[in-house]
């Protein structure tokens, strides 16, 4: 009888590779040529989120609010892909997406409730008090201003800009 044949000495387990960084986001979609990031609201309370851009991608998530904002981040055919608040990314077909429609969504801070202000500054009167997760629709954002026209139901006034999603740090807009 022979002996067995010694085995191979065992070798530690490769340390796991990172994955690569996400590529930055384009200045403008490949698509529409439109600057990206920007904002668009969900047309509807039923929106898959997809892991890549077709039908044939798996459905990572499924969106059931209807006008939450979400950041196009890249464009590919009638795809785009978006970035919620909490920062999930997926694909959604561009038919889900209402991009004239501009909404916000009140962020949770500390504290609770968010000031809807008479005027534009932190020194005018409160106007009402909007809860974390009220959707509403963003009217204006000037150009360095720390606050943006909104409109939540029946109350209008303005918002600090830190305490909604839906409109970039520097963005000027009017609706």
């Amino acid at each position: 009888m022979t002996p067995p044949a010694a085995a191979p000495a065992a070798t530690p387990p490769a340390a796991a590779a990172p994955p690569p960084p996400e590529p930055p986001i384009p200045p403008r979609g490949a698509v529409t040529n439109l600057p990206t990031p920007r904002f668009a609201a969900l047309r509807s309370d039923r929106v898959n989120l997809r892991v890549g851009p077709d039908t044939r991608f798996p459905i990572e998530w499924r969106y059931e609010r209807r006008d939450l904002p979400v950041m196009i981040i890249r464009e590919h055919d009638q795809w785009r892909r978006i970035r919620d608040v909490d920062g999930t990314e997926g694909w959604v077909h561009q038919s889900n997406l209402t991009p004239g429609r501009r909404t916000f969504l009140v962020r949770q801070i500390e504290g609770g409730e968010v000031p809807l202000r008479r005027r534009g500054d932190a020194e005018s009167p409160v106007a009402a008090r909007l809860r974390p997760g009220v959707i509403g629709r963003l009217r204006a954002c000037e150009a360095g201003s720390a606050f943006c026209e909104v409109q939540a139901g029946e109350a209008r006034g303005f918002v600090a800009r830190a305490h909604i999603f839906g409109a970039l740090a520097d963005e000027e807009f009017r609706q």
